[in-house]
C-alpha cells in the first residue's frame, strides 16, 4: 500500500514544513513561545497548537470538548471559532508538553501517509463539516503548515523556506484564488486584463483576464495594455494574501500601475485566507 502518485507532492510539502517547525522549536525558551506572529492574535505556541490541531484532524481524531472565553477579540466568525479550539485548549501547555505532542503528532502522520492507499477523489471531512477530496484537503494542508511555517519564521527571526516544495504549493493555492478576486471581489472591467508580475525566490507573471461575462480566467501569456499591472516580491505577495500585512504598510515594496481605482480594489480584497 503506498500513497497515489497525485498526493504524493502534497505529502512531502507537508513533511519539509512540518520538520522545519520542529526544528525551529527545539532551541526555544519557554518565554519565546509566546512571541507575537503575523497571524492575527496567535503567538507562537498558538500557531503550533492550530498545527498539531490541524494534523490531529488528518488522522480523524476527535475534536477537543472545550468552551472558548469570550474575550478573545480576534475571533469574529465561526471559522475563526472552530480554529480557535484546538489552540485555546492547549494555551497554558508548556514548552515540553507542545514539544512532544508535535512530535508524537508527526509519528502519526508519517504512518498514516505510508499507509494511505485511498483515491485522490475520495470524499473526507473538512472544517466545520464541509466535505471535500482527499487530494484538495492534502493540498489545503499543505498550504496552511507552510504559511505557518513562515508565521513562525517571521516571529523567531528565522527568514527560510520560500522556495521550499511547500512555497510552490502555496503559489498554486494562492493563484487559484485570482480570477475571483479579480474578476468578482474587485469588480474589474468586462474584456479587460490585470498582470502580476512577481519577483523573488518564486518568480511569476500571470494574466487575468476578464471575459465579456465578468468571468476570470487565469493566463500564462503577458497582456497588451493591461487595465492595471501590479509588482511585487514573493513573500509580500504571501503575506498580503494571507493577511499578514496590509497594502498601506508594504508600500514600498509593491509597484502599481493603470487605473488606481482598480489595484486599490483588488488590494482591498487580496486577502483570500479565512
Amino acid at each position: 500500500m503506498s500513497l497515489h502518485p497525485t498526493l504524493q507532492p502534497y505529502a512531502d510539502a507537508w513533511t519539509h514544513s512540518i520538520e522545519a517547525i520542529s526544528e525551529l522549536l527545539q532551541p526555544l525558551a519557554e518565554a519565546e513561545w509566546n512571541r507575537r506572529t503575523p497571524c492575527p492574535g496567535w503567538s507562537v505556541r498558538d500557531v503550533v497548537s492550530h498545527v498539531i490541531g490541524l494534523d490531529c484532524e488528518m488522522l480523524g481524531d476527535p475534536r477537543p470538548i472545550h468552551t472558548l472565553p469570550r474575550d478573545l477579540f480576534h475571533v469574529t466568525n465561526d471559522h475563526q471559532r472552530y480554529m480557535e479550539m484546538q489552540v485555546d485548549v492547549r494555551r497554558h501547555h508548556t514548552a515540553p508538553e507542545m514539544t512532544s505532542e508535535l512530535e508524537y503528532v508527526i509519528i502519526r502522520r508519517n504512518r498514516q501517509l505510508r499507509n494511505d492507499s485511498r483515491d485522490p477523489g475520495t470524499k473526507v471531512r473538512g472544517p466545520l463539516g464541509t466535505e471535500l477530496t482527499l487530494e484538495e484537503s492534502m493540498r489545503r494542508h499543505a498550504f496552511d503548515v507552510w504559511v505557518h511555517e513562515q508565521d513562525l519564521r517571521t516571529a523567531l527571526g528565522r527568514p527560510g523556506n520560500l522556495d521550499s516544495p511547500g512555497a510552490h504549493v502555496a503559489r498554486d493555492v494562492l493563484l487559484g484564488e485570482l480570477p475571483r478576486v479579480v474578476a468578482e471581489d474587485a469588480q474589474a472591467p468586462r474584456s479587460s486584463a490585470v498582470v502580476f508580475d512577481v519577483h523573488g525566490p518564486i518568480e511569476f507573471l500571470r494574466t487575468i483576464r476578464v471575459d465579456i461575462q465578468g468571468r476570470g480566467t487565469l493566463e500564462t501569456a503577458p497582456a497588451l495594455g493591461p487595465a492595471a499591472t501590479l509588482t511585487l516580491d514573493w513573500e509580500t505577495y504571501v503575506r498580503l494574501a494571507c493577511g499578514r500585512v496590509t497594502p498601506e504598510s508594504v508600500t514600498d515594496r509593491l509597484k502599481t500601475e493603470g487605473d488606481p481605482e482598480l489595484t486599490a480594489a483588488i488590494l482591498r480584497n487580496f486577502t483570500v485566507t479565512k
